[in-house]
């Protein structure tokens, strides 16, 4: 008796779940089932909570808000993120500041664990909405934030 009873509860829970499904496909709006991925690359658009990969933004002079300060190189737990850096001689006071030459991010080692987003005290790194990041060479996941020529904005301390 046990092993029919095995057999109509097995049944039993296969058309529960059956019509879980069932009733989402009949009563689901127009296009909540598929994405066609390739095809609407212009319309579609990731939810705000996305991490796609981490950006430094610059303004249309060409300056950031990264001091070098190297908090989220710290605060990162597998070194996706490497800043070079060098102490240069300030042309307004004469003195040596820290000059970041490469502010570089890992993407192929990267977690999306937002620690280093989190311990930049300037703000100067953020998420992207990018997610196509498949390619056939590790080497093109390594990439330099900061842009050739950048610099930082005025008024931004250490």
């Amino acid at each position: 008796m046990s092993y029919f009873g095995n057999i109509a509860k097995g049944i039993k829970t296969l058309l529960t779940g059956m019509s879980v499904t069932g009733n989402y496909f009949l009563h689901s709006r127009k296009g909540a089932i598929t994405q066609q991925y390739p095809d609407n690359r212009e319309t579609l658009k990731m939810f705000d909570r996305f991490r796609g990969e981490v950006v430094m933004p610059h303004d249309e002079n060409n300056e950031h808000t990264c001091t070098g300060c190297q908090k989220c190189e710290i605060a990162c737990p597998n070194g996706s993120i490497e800043i070079i850096w060098d102490r240069q001689l300030d042309p307004e006071t004469g003195k040596k500041k820290k000059m970041i030459d490469k502010h570089i991010y890992h993407l192929g080692m990267c977690t999306m664990c937002g620690l280093c987003i989190e311990a930049c005290p300037t703000d100067a790194i953020l998420w992207a909405q990018n997610f196509e990041n498949s390619v056939y060479d590790r080497s093109y996941l390594t990439k330099v934030l900061n842009k050739p020529g950048s610099k930082v904005k005025a008024g931004i301390e250490d």
